[in-house]
């Protein structure tokens, strides 16, 4: 089973999206926050980041930064999930970022974000 890290300080988002990808059979480790993120990632060892932009502590960008330069964590695929406009997509992609997905879309349409994670683990 893998095991995605979420980072999302929204507890409805958070747990919506938890049940999302519980449902969907991954194993789920969840992150208020960029300080927690980076705490559980080398602790937990996920197989995918879903990472929120706007975060208390450490901002999104700050940890997608942080992750990339680890050797430990550099190969691990990093979803971004923003409700800014796709516009900043290329900016994170530049970063070190996988995928993009607007946190509109995750309820709107689950199978999308389900499609993305799968084409970023593989």
């Amino acid at each position: 089973m893998e095991t995605i890290l979420l980072v999302e300080d929204s507890k409805f988002l958070r747990a919506a999206t938890e049940h999302i990808l519980t449902k969907a059979g991954y194993r789920v480790v969840c992150a208020s926050d960029g300080d927690e993120a980076l705490k559980l990632v080398g602790s937990s060892l996920p197989q995918l980041i879903l990472l929120d932009m706007l975060l208390p502590k450490l901002s999104g960008p700050e940890v997608l930064r942080s992750l990339k330069k680890n050797d430990l964590t550099a190969h691990i695929p990093v979803v971004v999930l923003s409700s800014l406009s796709q516009n900043n997509g290329p900016k994170l992609m530049q970063e070190g970022a996988d995928a993009f997905i607007e946190k509109g879309l995750l309820l709107e349409n689950p199978g999308r974000l389900l499609e993305t994670i799968t084409a970023a683990l593989s």
